[in-house]
């Protein structure tokens, strides 16, 4: 009973802190603008304050990432990074002079960005340890994304938006302060593996593994292509819809709508999941953010985004399921927050880089029907190429490809441990 009761905790406990640290995100990403807008920045400054951040999230993420697997712990790392947050956001509400803001906003950056993989890395090794699928957890990510993204709102109309560097420093105490009361799910599994090898892992053979995997550089090249249409529409979806007339009251309500309605599509396939290959649903997904970025490209009132927005269920909510568990088939326990750091690069990093310059000649050049559409063929050429891979390289192959390279400059008690996992890789 004590057993179950400490499994109980830790995963309650793990999804209050997944609840929090969107809450983070939030300010951070949508409200931070709002606040340096309102400290008298220009739209350059502001544009350019932003655009730091994929740049350092980079190098950040694989920092820290490689770090933990190194270390063989992913909750002091994230007590590192909330910790340098809670002092950087101290920093910056005193901050008022825009190079001293940059200056103090990378910091804050380079402490950000690598929470959120490091933190789905906990939740799939944890449910993993409990026999648990890993979305039970992160699902409370989608639910206090949800909240935090409309009672934020209110309270800072009420507060004023000089408020939202002193709230985001609250929410980040209250993460660190649950910090505390994690635990690694991991830990017993990597001191294993470093005493059978008679050392700890080397990270750097470990990167360098996960890049030369033949199946893992057309999987993370195909989630390249889509994550540019993706944050494409990240980043001028309310630019968009002010052009055709909403307010900040429909802007909100359009990025709930999303939010909400990823929440049963987590829920659904972190039941039944298992069941689907993952390539074919992949290339679903990205069929699905076609037909979303087509249907935005032909609107006319900014209302029928909202409803638009809904398809953030059957494209976001299956993508990231699926590539993470595709991503948990693919790569072995010990290089998973690397892993998942390199993903993360992917998805956000480069992604978020290329995709608001490229996306902004596009978008003021040919306007907002043709930035869709061009957005639309991305995600068709993302879903072209998760089928392609499958059609060219048959299971067996696949299953074969997917072990050797990580066993290649590894001790040989790590072979032995790839090889175990030889049958999870399955397409």
């Amino acid at each position: 009973m004590e057993h179950q009761n400490g499994a109980f905790a830790d995963q309650n406990w793990l999804r209050i802190f997944m609840f929090a640290i969107y809450g983070i995100g939030v300010l951070a990403l949508s409200y931070f603008p709002l606040f340096y807008s309102h400290l008298g920045f220009s739209s350059t400054q502001v544009g350019l304050l932003y655009s730091t951040g994929p740049m350092i999230s980079i190098l950040s993420n694989l920092f820290w990432s490689m770090l933990s697997d190194r270390l063989g712990t992913v909750r002091k790392i994230m007590f590192i990074l909330l910790a340098g947050q809670l002092v950087t956001a101290l920093l910056l509400s005193q901050a008022r002079e825009f190079p001293l803001v940059m200056v103090i906003l990378s910091c804050f950056y380079f402490f950000y960005y690598p929470l959120y993989p490091l933190a789905d890395t906990m939740a799939i090794q944890t449910a993993e340890r409990r026999g648990r699928n890993f979305i039970t957890i992160r699902l409370f990510g989608s639910f206090g994304y949800a909240f935090f993204a409309l009672s934020m709102g209110y309270l800072l109309l009420a507060l004023g938006i000089s408020w939202s560097i002193a709230l985001c420093s609250i929410i980040i105490t209250i993460s660190l302060c649950v910090a505390f009361l994690l635990r690694d799910a991991g830990p017993k599994r990597s001191r294993r593996i470093a005493d059978e090898a008679g050392s700890t892992p080397d990270a750097a053979k470990g990167l360098r593994a996960i890049l030369l995997n033949r199946e893992v550089i057309w999987f993370f090249g195909c989630v390249f292509v889509l994550a540019l249409s993706y944050r494409m529409n990240d980043a001028f979806l309310t630019v968009s819809m002010k052009r055709l007339g909403a307010g900040e009251e429909l802007i909100g309500w359009a990025l709930l709508a999303s939010a909400l309605s990823e929440i049963p599509v987590l829920f659904l396939l972190g039941k039944y999941g298992d069941k689907f290959k993952e390539v074919p649903l992949l290339a679903l997904a990205c069929l699905m953010f076609g037909v979303r970025f087509l249907l935005i490209s032909s609107v006319e009132q900014p209302v029928y985004i909202i409803f638009i927005q809904l398809m953030h269920s059957v494209t976001f909510g299956i993508f990231y399921v699926t590539s993470v568990r595709y991503i948990t088939r693919l790569i072995p326990d010990h290089l998973r927050a690397t892993g998942m750091a390199v993903y993360t690069v992917m998805w956000s990093s480069l992604s978020g880089l290329l995709s608001g310059a490229f996306g902004g000649v596009v978008y003021q050049q040919w306007g907002m029907t043709a930035f869709y559409r061009v957005a639309t063929l991305l995600a068709v050429i993302a879903a072209a190429g998760f089928m392609a891979r499958r059609w060219l390289a048959g299971p067996t192959a696949l299953t074969a490809e997917v072990v050797t390279p990580f066993a290649e400059g590894l001790p040989e008690s790590s072979e032995q441990f790839e090889a175990s996992h030889q049958e999870k890789v399955t397409l």
